[in-house]
């Protein structure tokens, strides 16, 4: 359970942190990253596998780099249900998405989660 949560604040810091550095990307405040954080936990979970189902040939001629289109609309997606998170384009949501994964990993990789 300790995992799971910290998890959770790793990828909202990640959200939080990428927000400042794009400014593509705006948040309100890390309250508004935890909800972020969270409602991409749920749409990674139950909307992704049926993304990635229904796209498996675009993923096989692009070599898996139709994955980086999935995550940007997931994270446009997430932006429309969150309150005080925008994403102004879609290759905002691309580079946004990109960055949230590098911190997230790199984050993940000094804490040992």
């Amino acid at each position: 359970m300790l995992r799971i949560l910290l998890q959770w604040l790793i990828n909202a810091t990640a959200v939080y942190v990428t927000a400042h550095m794009l400014p593509g990307i705006s948040i309100r405040n890390f309250t508004a990253a935890l909800v972020v954080a969270l409602v991409l936990g749920l749409i990674n979970t139950l909307l992704r596998p049926v993304l990635i189902f229904f796209s498996i040939p675009f993923l096989i001629v692009t070599l898996g780099l139709f994955m980086l289109v999935i995550n940007a609309l997931m994270l446009q997606f997430a932006a429309m249900l969150v309150n005080g998170f925008a994403v102004e384009s879609f290759l905002w949501a691309m580079l946004g998405s990109l960055c949230i994964s590098i911190v997230a990993w790199l984050l993940s990789s000094v804490l040992n989660v």
